[in-house]
């Protein structure tokens, strides 16, 4: 019994984590989702805990039926929640629906599980709390450690969710049966293994259609094919391709959802972060993120930089880079120039332990939408990179678009003036972005000169006349009062929310 009460509770835990997760990489902003996962289901844990007590008079038959329920409706969980976001657009309610379903169907265990511990052993309600809850904590510390090293890499979200489903019903229903099989009669504990084996069925199938129904519902969040799709201990990496009846086709990278380029006008983009900053000093440069390589080969086109270090996160993205064939044409197979080091690493970490000195620094993040990234944006991480300067060096950070997220943009302008560093803030036009801005940095007492070097390699899109008009903002555009982003309080993750959700 206690066994059971172990494998239900890993069940139970791996659900709740899954919906964090999910929540994280569709939407973003993982301490919203976290905090709606845990609030509802705690209270629908309460609520559930309530509704079974008069379930207690045959707390048998119950408890297989509410197990019975849960690996169904955990298990379809993941599934159904990526259908309402990729064809329903109705995420948040569907969120608040399932995690409230398997809440109080967690909950409702609880008192099954102690009436049917004391009728296997009598014994005084501490002996058997002390019992149920040991078996029911170890069991979520299993299934706590399970998801992020397993299953998860292994099975992924789909699958791994209807696997950990098909277990809770063995583990729910079949040892409750054999267990307590002399005291349930033969219609019943008929029907509850033929509910048992439907349960299983419907998760099995399921699960054998599960890459298929991936990629539809991943089809449907793109206008164009999906041409690579993989899902990292990171992050999702979707690459789409549209073909084109003249002239090259439209390759474009998606982390989990967002834009980071389109091969059409990507140039206007790292033209725009490179070669402002690369106008000073830029002997030994350093690039932190940019794991597609497009802006290592715009530094890599000056030939007096003698050495570049890119620091990215994720591996698989630097693979994808250097192998898949539209982006390693795009990037001119930059990740294998000699005089390039890549390193693998959380850029934050990587900065605190750094030693060495760099020219120019290019900070090309993500936009920070959730607090992981929002780190990376920081008062704090502004500091860090000050501190990577030599003597005469130079910052840009891309700063997302003045036009469609404003507080966000001049909040982070703000952040890298708090660091101690003068700033000069301008933005373009790239078409599949819209209006987006940078923040060219430096230390001292006047603001960096925003120009390009004299020897600046022939450029598509940036000119001189074109930078002037760069660091002209429209009034209603203009700076504005806003707060700096710090780890403390990642203002920026608020402001990201809000603005890209109204725009």
């Amino acid at each position: 019994m206690l066994a059971a009460v172990f494998t239900c509770a890993a069940c139970g835990l791996v659900y709740e984590l899954a919906l964090v997760a999910l929540g994280s990489y569709l939407v973003g902003n993982s301490v919203t989702q976290a905090s709606i996962v845990l609030s509802v289901m705690v209270f629908a844990m309460g609520a559930g805990s309530l509704l079974a007590k008069p379930l207690q008079g045959r707390p048998v038959v119950a408890f297989a039926v509410v197990e019975g329920a849960l690996a169904l409706v955990g298990g379809l969980s993941v599934l159904a929640l990526y259908a309402a976001f990729a064809w329903l657009d109705l995420y948040v309610p569907a969120l608040v629906v399932v995690a409230f379903a398997v809440g109080a169907l967690i909950g409702a265990e609880i008192p099954l599980l102690m009436t049917l511990l004391q009728r296997i052993r009598r014994q005084d309600a501490g002996s058997a709390v002390a019992d149920l809850f040991a078996a029911d904590y170890v069991g979520a510390l299993v299934g706590g450690l399970a998801f992020p090293f397993l299953l998860l890499p292994t099975f992924g979200h789909i699958k791994g969710a209807l696997l950990v489903g098909m277990v809770n019903a063995v583990a729910g229903i079949a040892v409750v049966l054999w267990l307590f099989r002399h005291r349930v009669g033969r219609v019943p504990r008929a029907a509850l293994w033929g509910a048992m084996a439907a349960v299983l069925a419907v998760l099995g199938g399921t699960y054998a259609l599960a890459d298929r129904f991936e990629v539809s519902a991943r089809q449907a969040l793109y206008a164009d094919p999906i041409a690579v799709a993989e899902r990292t201990p990171y992050q999702e990496i979707v690459i789409t391709r549209k073909a084109a009846l003249t002239g090259p086709s439209d390759v474009r990278l998606f982390l989990n959802g967002d834009l980071q380029f389109s091969s059409v006008d990507e140039y206007r983009y790292h033209e725009s972060l490179v070669h402002p900053v690369l106008a000073g000093t830029r002997g030994r440069v350093l690039i932190l993120g940019g794991g597609d390589g497009l802006a290592l080969r715009e530094v890599l086109r000056y030939p007096d930089v003698r050495a570049v270090t890119l620091v990215e996160l994720d591996p698989e993205m630097i693979r994808l880079a250097r192998t898949y064939g539209p982006i390693a044409s795009l990037n001119r197979h930059a990740l294998d120039d000699p005089r390039a080091e890549i390193v693998n690493a959380d850029a934050f970490s990587w900065l605190r332990r750094l030693g060495e000195r760099f020219d120019a620094v290019i900070v090309d993040m993500p936009d920070p939408d959730d607090v992981p990234t929002a780190k990376l944006y920081s008062v704090e991480f502004y500091g860090l990179v000050k501190r990577a300067l030599a003597p005469g060096g130079r910052i840009v950070v891309q700063s997302g678009s003045p036009y469609f997220a404003p507080r966000s943009f001049w909040s982070i302008r703000k952040s890298v003036a708090a660091a101690g560093l003068e700033t000069t803030p301008y933005h373009v036009d790239v078409p599949s972005f819209g209006d987006w801005g940078f923040v060219l940095a430096a230390p001292g007492t006047a603001a960096p000169a925003l120009s390009l070097a004299p020897g600046v390699p022939d450029l598509r899109f940036l000119d001189a006349d074109v930078l002037r008009a760069a660091a002209v903002f429209p009034k209603d555009r203009r700076a504005r009062d806003v707060d700096v982003n710090t780890l403390v309080h990642p203002r920026l993750v608020e402001y990201e929310g809000e603005e890209w959700k109204d725009s």
